[in-house]
């Protein structure tokens, strides 16, 4: 057994459950109901997903005998989907954040629940349609020679993938720098109406942008260089790259939950929500906790 598959396997394991816990934080919170949390519960079920499809695929390559073409190729689909998912969730919290920003008086009007209800199904949608490609004939179980890094997709396809990918990426590097802009215009707007809270707010914008680059800086080392490799090698480059690339790229799932839900301002107001999340993923309450809430600047 590869050492790498066990580091996989137990990092979907740890992704799993960590996700799990911020569903079943929103679920079980009736005050976690807006538009923003069903964007942010889309992302934890993606990356629950991803999680399981890390463990199903370890179990169909080392537990499965005989082994099945079928399960090999479902696997790799239930993979696909899954990160598909966690990028387009990504995708639809960046937009939604830069909505809340640009169209600040009519936004809560416009954003209703049924209406992000649809856009996630559709969403999702679109995603297990993306699955459901390695079963349709994207897989290279009947000629070897043309699997990419992403056994069974063929390499041509995953180029797909990763170009598609990097698209997304510098799509949500545009919106978040407009974010950056409509923020710094926001906060100038109210200092000079309000000389005396200038500081306070000049604070706040400086801890919402440093939210966003610890976003923008988490995603991009993440991804970028396992999304660059897809793009350059092949099957017959040796297999220890892939999975030094691959595992910090999976990693990103594990630290969604920080990024989303740790440091939501709605969720750090709930302290007993917070001390259980930190007390189920980190077996600790960090000794900077504090349930003060925070103000909308904190993006």
């Amino acid at each position: 057994v590869s050492p790498w598959d066990i580091a996989l396997c137990a990092t979907g394991t740890a992704v799993a459950g960590e996700n799990a816990l911020v569903l079943a934080v929103l679920f079980y919170t009736p005050s976690l109901r807006a538009p923003m949390f069903l964007l942010i519960g889309s992302l934890a079920l993606a990356d629950l997903l991803a999680g399981l499809g890390l463990v199903a695929n370890f179990a169909v390559r080392y537990l499965l005998r005989p082994p099945s073409e079928a399960a090999e190729l479902g696997a790799a689909g239930l993979l696909l989907a899954a990160f598909s998912a966690s990028v387009c969730s990504l995708l639809a919290i960046t937009v939604d954040r830069y909505l809340s920003l640009y169209n600040a008086l009519t936004y809560h009007s416009e954003r209703t629940l049924g209406f992000t209800c649809a856009m996630v199904l559709l969403m999702w949608l679109l995603c297990l349609g993306v699955g459901l490609l390695p079963l349709l004939g994207w897989n290279c179980l009947r000629d070897q020679s043309a699997c990419s890094i992403l056994r069974p997709v063929t390499k041509d396809n995953a180029a797909v993938l990763a170009v598609t990918f990097l698209l997304l990426f510098a799509l949500m590097m545009q919106l978040y720098l407009q974010i950056c802009k409509i923020a710094f215009r926001h906060a100038q707007q109210i200092a000079v109406q309000h000389q005396f809270i200038a500081t306070a707010q000049a604070t706040s914008t400086r801890k919402g942008l440093s939210t966003l680059s610890l976003i923008l800086g988490t995603f991009a080392l993440c991804w970028i260089p396992f999304a660059i490799y897809s793009l350059v090698a092949d099957s017959s480059y040796p297999v220890v790259y892939t999975y030094s690339l691959a595992l910090p790229a999976t990693c990103n799932s594990l630290i969604n939950p920080i990024i989303y839900a740790f440091r939501n301002p709605d969720i750090q107001k709930n302290p007993d929500i917070q001390k259980s999340l930190w007390l189920a993923c980190c077996g600790c309450v960090p000794s900077t906790f504090s349930s003060r809430p925070r103000t909308s600047s904190d993006v």
